[in-house]
Formats: C-alpha cells, sequence, structure tokens
C-alpha cells in the first residue's frame, strides 16, 4: 500500500512539472500586414511564398469588436490606376454620402448599378472579382484607415510583388466611393495616403484607386 502511495506521489510531481514546464503554443492571432491568400487562408508574407500560395490582400485593419459583423479589412495587393469615379457630372450615385461609415461595399454597389451616369471605377473593380473575395472601393473612413497602416502595409507588399501605395505626388491621391454631402452629382472624396487629408473632387477627375476586401467571421 505504501509503494502504491509513494509511485502516486512520484506521478503527481511529474504532472506538475510538467505543466511548470515552458511550452511554445503557435500565434494563430490575426495581424496588420498579413497576407490573405486566393485559399481564404491568412499568414506572413514568407509563409504564403514558401507554400506557394496566391496573394489577394494584406491586412490593414482588425475589429476589435463584436458588434459590426466583420472581422478585418485588406487592401488589395494592385493599383487601380487614372480611373473617373463618374463618366457624368451633375448625377447623384446613391452614395451615402457619410465621411464616418465604413460602408464602400454599399457604396461600390451604388455605384456599379447607377444609371445614367456610369462609374468606370466600379466597373473595374467588378471585372477584378476573383478567388471568392468581393474587392471593392473603400469609402473615405475606410481610407483613412488604411493610410494609416500604409508603411506596414507597403513593406508586405514588396515582399509579395503587390503594387505599393505611394505618399507623395499624383499616385498619392485616391478616390474613395463617398460623394460630397449637399454636392452628391458633382463631387466625391478624394484622400492623400500620405497624410490622410481629403479633398473634394469633381467626378470626371481621374485618379487612382485601391479596392478593398472584408474578411468575415467564419462563425
Amino acid at each position: 500500500m505504501k509503494k502504491i502511495y509513494y509511485i502516486l506521489c512520484l506521478m503527481l510531481c511529474i504532472a506538475m512539472a510538467s505543466c511548470d514546464a515552458h511550452q511554445d503554443f503557435p500565434d494563430t492571432s490575426m495581424k496588420i500586414g498579413q497576407v490573405l491568400c486566393s485559399d481564404g487562408s491568412i499568414v506572413e508574407a514568407e509563409v504564403a511564398t514558401e507554400l506557394s500560395k496566391k496573394p489577394v490582400g494584406v491586412v490593414f485593419h482588425i475589429n476589435r469588436g463584436e458588434d459590426e459583423g466583420y472581422k478585418a479589412f485588406a487592401a488589395y495587393i494592385r493599383e487601380l490606376e487614372d480611373v473617373q469615379f463618374s463618366d457624368t457630372i451633375g448625377i447623384s450615385q446613391g452614395t451615402s454620402a457619410d465621411i464616418d461609415a465604413y460602408d464602400g461595399n454599399e457604396n461600390t454597389f451604388a455605384l456599379y448599378t447607377s444609371s445614367p451616369a456610369t462609374s468606370h471605377m466600379a466597373d473595374r473593380v467588378f471585372a477584378i472579382w476573383t478567388y471568392g473575395q468581393s474587392a471593392y472601393i473603400p469609402s473615405v473612413a475606410q481610407l483613412g484607415l488604411l493610410c494609416q497602416a500604409r508603411d506596414i502595409v507597403n513593406a508586405t507588399l514588396l515582399k509579395v510583388g503587390g503594387d505599393t501605395i505611394a505618399s507623395s505626388g499624383h499616385a498619392a491621391w485616391h478616390w474613395s466611393s463617398t460623394e460630397v454631402e449637399g454636392q452628391e452629382g458633382y463631387k466625391a472624396w478624394l484622400v492623400a495616403m500620405g497624410t490622410g487629408a481629403r479633398q473634394e473632387t469633381p467626378k470626371t477627375e481621374e485618379h487612382y484607386t485601391r479596392p478593398i476586401i472584408t474578411i468575415y467571421h467564419s462563425n
């Protein structure tokens, strides 16, 4: 009986030592700068390259709340150069015109379906839908978030062969999908990706835009 007691004590000590021992567990939390791949996985740039995964976007904002319905935003790896917000002046295209809303997806649908005005910008974004990831034109508020993370995003874009986001010159000014309140038929918001400055701009001007993708919770 005493022998059994000693054996049990020894097993307990071993178990306690095992619990106290350091154990490395993989960090599975999403991070800004990680790569969204065509298979839906989100990994470090080096892992995407090592496993020959197809990069689609780069995470630039993570939603820390649970009540907004989405998990994160990712910037598409390609830039759209010199596109018009609209080919027509004087027609509202039905965006929310809310500079604080993360509603680029809804705005892009409104631009895509607007008539008789046509948004070649929205047409081109719809043409790049692939891999099951629905890209859209960010709202002015979403572009502000991307501007804040630009340096981290650019570092990853360089690693995966994407188009980096300019911080100065013509290429730094990006169309949002947000019309200007009270001037919806005539102007929309541009955002300077180097400073985050906003500018009301006639919708027929040609500027760059960076599509983004919403990453939703899987459950």
